[in-house]
């Protein structure tokens, strides 16, 4: 079947017998066209079935008025907040976003950063998958000045601009808590410690333990992808460690509360036998029984934070280049699943 082709202004001005530039000044309700001559174009462009061009529009004037957004999954509570506090200031500031994931690949990371380049989005916000060794993949956005905020996952060693919280901090404020209810033997499941989520926060475990004058255990610490079947390996994993460890801290909510559940089906109770304190303060952390200790880690804040400042950057309002880190507040959030001690 064959397509019927766009209609444009140049349609419209040869139907009404008017140039075509009195039709592009009426459709943008420019005040030199008479009303009445203003009312009757834009009648005959919504009969016509006219759509205005705001591709071609744009990119004459050098601009798409779209960001890229990469980030290392969609299946994450935390993802999904980010992204609502993205697309909530971009909507705001009339920019649209396109959305690429890498699964946890460089490989694809690569080809999406290419992509969105190639798409000509006006500037980038990402979060780096697992297997990202470098910053290589970006450096055309740089060479042709195209803002790029890093979030979350990011190289913290970088000059790159970035919104994170402080990893460190919160791994060891975490970990503290389970010091303060009398725990010694603390097992530590988290992720890659090549992601500097995941090594900031095991540093923070390691210096709490060492300034309480606890001996750090490498058979503590249990390094996975974080997936539900591997948090049920990890449970397992404990429950054949003598003596049983007394607490874990875990940096994903979710692999929580399935390790959780996992030693209570095998008898242990929590917080009596192991204590456990979760991150990200996912709706499940107050779900599941007893409801889970957690690090708060405001994705929605990040979101919003990050796109702020990469839009106030397009306007020439700011420049992200002079404010290389941004540190967003988090907190350690006290429930049932830590309270050994109860007083």
């Amino acid at each position: 079947m064959k397509l019927k082709k766009d209609i444009t202004i140049y349609d419209i001005a040869l139907k009404l017998d008017i140039s075509s530039a009195t039709v592009s000044r009426a459709l943008k309700d420019h005040p030199s066209i008479n009303k009445n001559t203003r009312k009757r174009i834009q009648e005959v462009a919504k009969e016509l079935g006219y759509r205005h061009n705001n591709f071609a529009s744009n990119l004459r004037k050098q601009k798409t008025n779209t960001i890229g957004v990469i980030v290392h999954e969609l299946n994450s509570n935390f993802i999904t907040s980010v992204l609502a506090g993205i697309e909530k200031v971009t909507t705001q500031a009339g920019y649209d976003i396109i959305i690429a994931h890498s699964s946890e690949s460089s490989k694809k990371e690569i080809a999406n950063a290419m992509n969105l380049f190639h798409k000509r989005v006006d500037g980038l916000i990402a979060s780096l998958a697992f297997e990202t060794k470098n910053l290589d993949h970006f450096k055309p956005f740089e060479d042709k000045n195209i803002p790029v905020i890093f979030f979350d996952r990011v190289e913290e060693k970088g000059e790159s601009t970035k919104v994170i919280i402080d990893n460190y901090k919160c791994g060891y404020v975490a970990t503290q808590h389970l010091i303060e209810q009398g725990c010694k033997r603390i097992v530590l499941l988290t992720s890659s410690l090549k992601r500097n989520v995941y090594a900031e926060r095991h540093r923070g475990y390691s210096d709490a333990l060492f300034d309480a004058g606890i001996n750090y255990h490498k058979e503590y610490v249990l390094i996975d992808d974080l997936s539900e079947q591997h948090a049920i390996e990890a449970a397992h994993t404990i429950l054949k460690m003598k003596p049983l460890p007394d607490a874990m801290f875990v940096t994903n909510d979710f692999i929580a509360a399935v390790c959780m559940q996992e030693l209570k089906r095998n008898g242990i109770k929590v917080p009596e036998d192991i204590a456990i304190v979760g991150f990200n303060n996912d709706a499940i952390s107050k779900i599941v029984d007893p409801q889970l200790t957690t690090i708060d880690y405001p994705g929605i804040d990040m979101g919003e934070i990050a796109a702020r400042n990469l839009i106030s950057h397009l306007q020439g309002l700011s420049n992200i280049k002079l404010t290389n880190t941004v540190v967003v507040r988090s907190e350690l959030i006290i429930r049932g699943s830590s309270l050994k001690n109860k007083n």
